[in-house]
């Protein structure tokens, strides 16, 4: 008997799992240095404005969801591409794939080496990590996307802890002035340009349409999950202002577990280490879902894109991954001067792809002129 396909389709899903998965895909590390990277009050202006962009965005996104071509998957990308363009866009997604999944899982293993395993080796972090992930995205597709449930039940709450510090002694009013900035400086801007790529990572969704119960109206799931993570931007960031002030908050590298480092709770002191833990839920989901989108696009690459999937092919897409990381991680992420190269690298080409990808699919399916009415 075959092994079961881990791209098989038995029971689609609500818009739900895609408001969840939107939510906490925008809820990946960028939010622990978002606050560094922003430090002045009349950001809080900036947040809501780039939240409102990304909510145009997602409006352009919906459209593809509500497209014929969606439902079909790899066969509705090749009638609208044409099988060449969808094996080059598939040869860019290996590339775009381990670059998000290098940034994401280097920079949570830091943050885990800095404040729960100091003396242990970040390689063997990484490996247990992803035998984590190479666990669930062996359950295949459907049940890696349900895994977003355990994921967003275990870090929504997070947020509720920074509530604490909007409220005096150590909330002060004057931490929130100005809310319209006398000038922009290239700072101001680059940290426009991380929230925009904090959004980001909701294009590959693209990819998951087959699994998606069809004739739903996508773009309200789409607004709650965007919606949801915007507001846990401002109250990471406001808290953080509070706190710190715009004159110290760029002082600390990561103030959002810096600063729950100075609550008490009577049945636990350390709570850093538990936002940090709870977190790798989420890191485990999306790392799941992007090695299976990874393994994907190199069966579509190989012309493979048709067949029945193996489990040799599979372990050997996540071989290269795994590698490939850990050699980025043993040469080429050591110094803080290599770290901000691929950070600044994952937040440009997040940002880009971002911009383009639902601009291109709104085009495209226009051109075609086969939308839904």
């Amino acid at each position: 008997m075959p092994s079961p396909s881990l791209f098989e389709k038995s029971s689609p899903f609500s818009g739900v799992y895609f408001m969840l998965m939107v939510n906490r895909m925008q809820m990946l590390y960028y939010f622990i240095i978002m606050p560094r990277h922003l430090v002045h009050p009349y950001m809080i202006m900036g947040i809501m404005a780039v939240g409102i962009l990304s909510q145009v965005n997602l409006m352009l996104l919906s459209k593809w969801f509500s497209s014929d071509f969606s439902v079909q998957g790899y066969q509705g990308f090749v009638q609208l591409l044409g099988e060449r363009t969808v094996r080059v866009f598939a040869f860019l997604g290996l590339f775009l794939i381990s670059l998000r999944i290098t940034v994401m899982t280097l920079g949570f293993v830091e943050i885990a080496h800095q404040y729960i395993f100091p003396s242990m080796t970040s390689n063997w972090l990484i490996l247990s990590i992803f035998i984590v992930c190479f666990y669930l995205a062996s359950q295949g597709m459907e049940n890696t996307i349900r895994f977003v449930v355990i994921a967003f039940l275990s870090t929504i709450w997070m947020v509720i802890i920074y509530y604490s510090f909007f409220f005096p002694p150590i909330a002060s009013m004057h931490d929130l002035y100005p809310l319209m900035p006398p000038e922009w400086s290239a700072i101001s801007w680059k940290g426009l340009l991380l929230v925009w790529s904090s959004l980001s990572g909701v294009e590959f969704l693209v990819c998951l349409t087959p699994w998606l119960r069809p004739k739903q109206k996508m773009l309200k799931y789409l607004t709650i999950g965007n919606t949801i993570s915007v507001l846990e931007y401002l109250v990471l960031f406001i808290s953080s202002l509070l706190f710190f002030g715009s004159n110290y908050l760029d002082k600390t590298k990561y103030p959002v577990l810096d600063m729950v480092r100075y609550l008490q709770f009577p049945a636990y002191e350390r709570i850093d280490i538990v936002l940090i833990s709870v977190h790798l839920f989420v890191l485990v989901f999306v790392n799941s879902i992007f090695i299976l989108l990874f393994y994907g696009a190199i069966r579509i690459l190989l012309g493979k894109g048709v067949r029945q999937t193996t489990r040799m092919g599979f372990a050997a897409s996540f071989i290269i991954i795994l590698v490939s990381i850990l050699v980025i991680n043993e040469w080429f992420w050591k110094s803080g001067e290599e770290q901000n190269i691929w950070l600044n690298l994952q937040i440009g080409v997040g940002a880009f792809t971002y911009l383009l990808v639902p601009a291109f699919l709104l085009v495209a399916t226009k051109l075609k002129g086969r939308f839904k009415v």
